[in-house]
């Protein structure tokens, strides 16, 4: 299968919580912007969702909607908050490109957040899914046990 780049980033707005409602109109605009921007990927269907345990994610309603639109889901085990792509790559990329910085206001640093977003080429996506496959092969492995380091022994 090709590797699609595509980065759908929003900003949570002061003052708001990460809930259900919220979420699920962050997955309405997903949709959306996938069907626009890889119509070919939203004919066949062929594109999954990887989010993590978070509560609003977890949420009756959001499995619903998820259902009902036919957005296929893969499973995050309990206990492995180093298995998502965000937590393991795009967070430590962005914080890496942010650090020494000062900034004016919270407009700023998004903006510069979108910049290092946009700085990340393909081959640096693939690698990270490269990763993500090995971690969660890792995480298959273990049983869904706790572990830690590179490498099992």
């Amino acid at each position: 299968m090709p590797l699609y780049r595509m980065v759908h980033s929003e900003f949570v707005p002061p003052g708001q919580t990460v809930n259900q409602d919220f979420y699920l109109e962050v997955l309405r605009r997903l949709r959306e912007a996938v069907r626009l921007k890889r119509p070919a990927l939203w004919e066949s269907g062929d594109w999954w969702l990887h989010h993590d345990n978070a509560t609003a994610h977890r949420a009756l309603r959001v499995k619903q909607f998820l259902m009902k639109n036919g957005m296929a889901l893969l499973p995050h085990p309990a206990y492995s908050p180093d298995l998502a792509p965000c937590d393991f790559f795009l967070f430590p990329r962005i914080n890496k490109e942010l650090k020494g910085w000062r900034f004016d206001d919270v407009e700023e640093v998004q903006k510069k957040s979108k910049e290092a977003l946009k700085g990340i080429i393909s081959q640096e996506y693939a690698d990270c899914f490269e990763q993500w496959k090995f971690r969660l092969q890792r995480c298959i492995q273990a049983e869904g046990e706790y572990f830690e380091g590179d490498s099992f022994d």
